[in-house]
């Protein structure tokens, strides 16, 4: 790959994420020293075609948000929130507005919009094929590992 390219994967069709709802997804990325780890993301949709990602990790302690009851989003849904502690954080920026962690920020993760897919930037995951975005055939899907939650 060349110097000034990244690696761009499909992780869902746009039309798997209502708006104002946001969806786990379980990876496997490849570390620096070529280790497979868990990558545990949250996806969410602000808009029509407009989505943010985080890793799915609290600052405060590491809880992930969804823990417990399985839910990203206060009451209201208009703010992201820890399962285990209760920290706030604003969805656009991941800035924790209230809770243990006040003024911490959600690791965020690079998102693009590529057709009908949200795909993630600039992160190596563990494929069934290594076949990096972009490809010669666009027809072709590809296959990552997604454990269901």
């Amino acid at each position: 790959m060349a110097g000034d390219e990244i690696e761009i994967y499909a992780i869902c069709e746009t039309r798997e994420i209502d708006p104002g709802r946001a969806k786990a997804f379980d990876l496997s990325r490849i570390t620096p020293e070529g280790e497979a780890r868990p990558f545990r993301i949250v996806v969410v949709r602000t808009g029509a075609r407009d989505f943010v990602g985080y890793v799915n990790v609290c600052p405060h302690k590491g809880a992930w948000l969804n823990i417990g009851g399985g839910e990203f989003f206060n009451k209201e849904g208009t703010r992201l929130r820890c399962g285990r502690h209760g920290a706030l954080f604003d969805i656009e920026s991941g800035a924790c507005m209230e809770g243990p962690c006040e003024g911490e920020h959600l690791e965020p993760i690079a998102l693009a919009v590529v057709g009908a897919d949200v795909c993630l930037c600039g992160v190596t995951l563990v494929e069934e094929e290594a076949r990096p975005f972009p490809y010669d055939d666009f027809d072709d899907t590809m296959e990552i590992m997604i454990s269901p939650d």
